[in-house]
């Protein structure tokens, strides 16, 4: 593995730019020094963050490299898979038709898929809207029989693969994770749209706040557009590292298929806090009640309609997702005073403690 490089960033004291090197004589920076350890003691090829402040001011940083093969730099602020963090897309698009009043939170799903969700313990007609942004449905997570299966799947081919096996609970009953939830949320915004997913969030979401480096990858891409570090994965604690950047993200879908940067989910989730996405009622029915969701998403998690509060050790809370692909790992999110950060590494994590520090990350950066 070649030698990791940290890169830092240039910033502005008393209106002189002052350079990394020096910068970091006078004050080491302590979301750089996360990233540096994300690297050289978790063994992660890459990791990327970009931090918001309060005024504004963004801040974006490296660690490692973007190609072990050639040992090249990391591309800053560059474009990552970025996972379940598609979920918030799905549910913004499916809260603006909400207040559009063409869906309805608590309608059932056969509202508007009549027929379609029926298997063992599983009717579409006792489903609602709501179980499925929350994800309270019982409906069986569909990731948990792909196998190796690595090819282009239709929505309706996800739908199909957890509907061949029984209900995990009866809907409203219990919250657990399910992609299920989000294919048939976004099967539900085809039908009332007439129009494909990924059209509606880039006209509703990505050219409406003009996310730049965001984009729902066509049928058959698998590839990454602009400048990305490579992705990696490991078949086990000792197997080396093989490069996984080019995969069809299909079987993702509306639970999980979108490309990004740090930056551009920065300005996603600061827009939806501050009311540029949603009315105000679909906004607080986002974030009401939220149900435990810590086995997943870390101490104290709570989980909205495809939206997460998590609490920092400076006190209060941030609202994001966070989203694991072959390859990356994202967390992050903002705060309701406008600060915000993301962090993102090239490798999917399987091991709960390497989570939870770079969700430590996170709090350093939102917390300074």
């Amino acid at each position: 593995m070649p030698a990791a490089a940290a890169v830092a960033v240039g910033v502005m004291t008393m209106g002189v730019l002052v350079p990394p090197a020096a910068f970091a004589a006078a004050r080491p920076d302590t979301v750089q020094q996360g990233l540096n350890a994300l690297v050289h003691s978790d063994g992660l090829p890459a990791a990327l963050a970009s931090v918001k402040d309060r005024e504004g001011r963004t801040r974006t940083y490296t660690a490692g490299v973007g190609d072990l093969a050639t040992g090249s730099k990391v591309p800053r602020d560059g474009q990552v898979r970025i996972g379940s963090n598609t979920k918030t897309f799905t549910a913004v698009v499916v809260l603006q038709l909400v207040a559009e009043g063409k869906i309805g939170l608590d309608a059932p799903v056969d509202t508007y898929l009549p027929g379609l969700v029926r298997g063992k313990g599983i009717d579409g007609r006792r489903i609602t809207v709501r179980q499925l942004l929350q994800q309270t449905s019982g409906l069986p997570n569909y990731t948990n029989y792909l196998g190796d299966d690595v090819r282009y799947f239709e929505p309706r081919e996800l739908l199909d693969l957890a509907l061949q096996h029984r209900a995990d609970f009866a809907p409203g009953t219990k919250w657990e994770y399910s992609n299920t939830n989000y294919v048939l949320a976004g099967l539900i915004v085809e039908k009332v749209t007439g129009r494909p997913l990924a059209k509606e969030m880039d006209r509703r979401i990505i050219k409406r706040i003009g996310l730049r480096h965001t984009y729902f990858p066509a049928p058959g891409d698998a590839t990454i557009r602009g400048p990305h570090p490579k992705g990696y994965y490991r078949d086990s604690a000792n197997a080396p590292l093989r490069d996984i950047t080019e995969i069809d993200p299909s079987w993702g879908w509306a639970a999980g298929q979108m490309i990004s940067t740090n930056s551009d989910l920065n300005r996603f989730f600061t827009a939806l806090l501050s009311g540029h996405l949603l009315p105000a009622a679909q906004l607080a029915q986002m974030r009401s009640a939220p149900l435990p969701a810590d086995a997943t998403f870390g101490p104290g998690a709570r989980y909205g309609l495809g939206l997460v509060s998590k609490p920092l050790p400076c006190g209060g809370v941030y609202w994001g997702h966070g989203g694991s692909f072959p390859g990356y790992e994202t967390r992050g999110g903002a705060t309701d005073d406008g600060r915000a950060a993301n962090v993102a590494v090239t490798m999917q994590l399987t091991d709960e403690a390497a989570r939870q520090r770079v969700d430590s990350v996170v709090d350093t950066a939102l917390c300074r």
